[in-house]
């Protein structure tokens, strides 16, 4: 066997001064990611992966502390400064993730709200013969 050298590049730091902010926001959980703004993302997680388990995923507490590890991360590698942030669902923690951004001195340039709102509606049941 040839002693063959593998050489890895490194990785460039990346800087990216502004991004956008995307919370998705259910009664179950809460998802926070950091994205550049292609949409790509930096940074992201969850209530779910900061160790909060079953009903106390969909609390404001667990979002908060979402955000704050992905804004921290996001701070660190990225540098990110201001956000556009873009709320989707009906959850608790649609306030909490974006309160949580002024610990990181990240300025909020924009909220904009993308929950779905169903039009048509699902198809009724059948009618009841009696």
């Amino acid at each position: 066997m040839a002693d063959a050298k593998t050489t890895t590049k490194k990785k460039q730091r990346r800087s990216v001064p502004s991004g956008q902010l995307h919370i998705q926001a259910t009664f179950n959980n809460t998802i926070v990611s950091f994205s550049d703004k292609k949409g790509n993302v930096l940074a992201a997680s969850s209530a779910g992966a900061t160790g909060f388990r079953g009903s106390k995923k969909g609390t404001a507490y667990a979002a908060q502390v979402a955000a704050e590890k992905a804004a921290g991360t996001a701070k660190e590698q990225y540098g990110i400064n201001s956000v556009d942030v873009f709320v989707k669902g009906v959850g608790l923690g649609r306030d909490a993730a974006i309160r949580a951004m002024s610990n990181f001195e990240i300025a909020v340039d924009s909220i904009k709200d993308v929950t779905g709102v169903p039009h048509g509606g699902a198809r009724p049941r059948k009618q009841r013969r009696a």
